[in-house]
């Protein structure tokens, strides 16, 4: 992610407030409603969204304080609190999602410049500076917004996000085994990415424009079309977030 830190934080901000006005456009019922995500209702992804925002707290509680603080205890503890989560009233669970997010800004205003090239652990293990937070959280709202069928897609997400987003897919795809060999290109020719370990190979080139790339790198519905090398099948791609 090349953007700058107040550009980022904008883009995270922006995100929540699309997510938070998603929310609050449901009914109650609306919550217990399949989301895109396999297996999850809508309310799991508000309760997942709102355990994330806490999540990344810690990142910068542990920034902060210099004392290891885990984004989870444990994968189950999150997927438990997930789950506990999903099955509160439809108003708790409004009213602890913005909580969570004002937990969160509140720390990423406060946190100190020297604080921000400190050395964090991702959930999945990784070790990152605690810049890439606000970042972690544009990934999360933006893409999770999509993911409560309510209307929004990815034509709705903002054109520099889309592209950040294929550029962390792609850089985390690359060189991959389990990865077709692909090579991206926006249709506008602005942009192109590679994925996958070719092998030799020559990749499938898929073209089209940006909002359906984010679409189909992140294993989100496709907005618009597609083009792929002589017409072939859209490789599949391995899960991502």
């Amino acid at each position: 992610m090349s953007a700058g830190p107040a550009v980022v934080l904008e883009q995270a901000a922006k995100g929540t407030a699309a997510f938070e006005a998603a929310v609050h456009r449901l009914t109650d019922p609306g919550f217990t409603r399949p989301s895109y995500l396999p297996g999850w209702s809508r309310a799991h992804v508000v309760a997942h969204v709102a355990r994330n925002a806490d999540a990344l707290v810690n990142l910068l509680i542990w920034a902060r304080t210099g004392v290891e603080t885990p984004m989870y205890a444990s994968g189950d503890q999150r997927a438990r609190e997930i789950e506990e989560g999903a099955r509160q009233p439809a108003e708790k669970l409004r009213a602890e999602l913005l909580a969570a997010d004002g937990r969160l800004a509140e720390e990423l205003a406060a946190l100190p410049d020297e604080c921000w090239a400190a050395t964090v652990r991702t959930a999945r293990g990784r070790e990152v500076p605690v810049s890439q937070v606000p970042w972690m959280r544009v990934r999360e709202v933006w893409v999770h917004t999509v993911d409560m069928d309510m209307g929004a897609g990815f034509d709705d997400v903002p054109h520099d996000v889309c592209v950040a987003l294929v550029d962390d897919v792609a850089a985390s795809f690359q060189g991959r085994s389990d990865c077709p060999s692909v090579r991206l290109r926006s249709e506008d020719g602005a942009h192109a990415w590679i994925l996958g370990d070719s092998g030799g190979a020559e990749p499938v080139v898929v073209s089209g424009h940006l909002p359906s790339l984010a679409a189909y790198v992140t294993g989100r519905p496709v907005p618009g079309p597609l083009y792929s090398t002589g017409g072939r099948s859209l490789p599949k791609l391995p899960a991502w977030l």
